[in-house]
């Protein structure tokens, strides 16, 4: 946390609403509400994992680009679109990998599970 902010931080009241949710008020709902409950408390999840783990994902995510010599990710299509990276392909899974695995940390890690 960073001034001007005070306790508690904005993760910190993204889990206090997410942790309502789910064990105060999806107990006592049930049909189109319960189910729209189940969707905010995973958004909320969403929310505080990427405020968690967003800036280091990022800085990856640009030294990943920086690496390959590209300023971004639509530069890199351009590029492999054109052919000019084929001798890269290997360099280029791994950050693809690297990347998929930072957004599958964001909004889902069970998926993640081995």
């Amino acid at each position: 946390m960073t001034e001007p902010h005070d306790l508690p931080s904005a993760a910190e009241l993204v889990e206090a609403v997410r942790e309502f949710l789910a064990h105060d008020v999806l107990p006592a709902v049930d049909g189109r509400v319960q189910f729209h409950t189940r969707v905010a408390v995973n958004v909320l999840g969403m929310v505080g994992r990427e405020l968690a783990l967003g800036p280091a994902q990022a800085a990856a995510h640009g030294e990943g680009l920086a690496a390959l010599g590209v300023s971004s990710e639509a530069e890199l299509a351009r590029i492999i679109r054109q052919g000019g990276a084929d001798d890269r392909m290997d360099d280029i899974g791994r950050f693809v990998r690297a990347t998929v695995r930072a957004k599958l940390e964001v909004a889902n890690p069970k998926y993640l599970a081995e």
